[in-house]
């Protein structure tokens, strides 16, 4: 259960930090064990190299979900919302993870710049192309995915769709979680960044679709 035999025996080609391999230990159990994961397509995730995994956004635990689902591949940093560097523990936690805060609602080139310089040093940027949680709506696609790959041309863009992440606080019930990787189709050369995230969103969505509004 939540092994994707495509990529076992695969070795890892960049550092995964201490801090973020202890939190997908400790996220392990919840994800893998109580949450029934399901992995399809790991190989299409590159061991190393620019890389953007866009993803659908529908709770608050798809970030943690497609992390212990990548972890064999790639230590993947993530735009989180800057308010969860409020509390310093999670601070302490969120950049020993690499992650970058990102201040919503306006425009963050402190951000924006993180995430170029992350994809120019050849990591692994997590995107939510939604920009946020669906909560059972259908939202328009937000073009920063599409900016991000256009400023650094060799990205290569991997979709991860997600699914029953919205069940997971459901307790008793057992969720029954499952990551789709999978090769987006190409881009054209006269393709905009918000066309692209819009691409995006809607081949992810056909592979997960949104769940009902709770």
């Amino acid at each position: 259960m939540g092994r994707d035999r495509s990529a076992a025996g695969a070795g890892h080609h960049e550092r995964i930090s201490p801090v973020y391999r202890a939190v997908m230990t400790a996220a392990g159990p919840i994800v893998r064990w109580w949450g029934r994961l399901e992995v399809v397509g790991l190989a299409d995730v590159p061991l190393e190299g620019a890389t953007i995994v866009a993803a659908n956004h529908d709770s608050a635990w798809d970030p943690v979900v497609i992390a212990v689902a990548a972890r064999r591949q790639r230590q993947i940093r993530a735009l989180a919302k800057a308010s969860l560097w409020k509390n310093p523990a999670l601070r302490w936690v969120l950049d020993g993870m690499g992650q970058i805060p990102v201040r919503r609602g306006q425009a963050d080139t402190d951000a924006l710049d993180a995430a170029v310089q992350c994809l120019s040093d050849g990591g692994c940027l997590g995107i939510f192309p939604e920009g946020t949680r669906s909560q059972g709506k259908q939202l328009r696609a937000r073009s920063g995915v599409g900016r991000l790959a256009q400023a650094v041309p060799e990205t290569r863009v991997i979709c991860a769709a997600v699914s029953g992440t919205v069940d997971i606080a459901r307790f008793p019930r057992r969720p029954r979680l499952k990551v789709t990787f999978f090769e987006p189709t190409p881009s054209s050369p006269s393709e905009s960044p918000l066309d692209m995230a819009a691409r995006l969103t809607a081949e992810l969505r056909e592979v997960a679709p949104l769940p009902a509004a709770t």
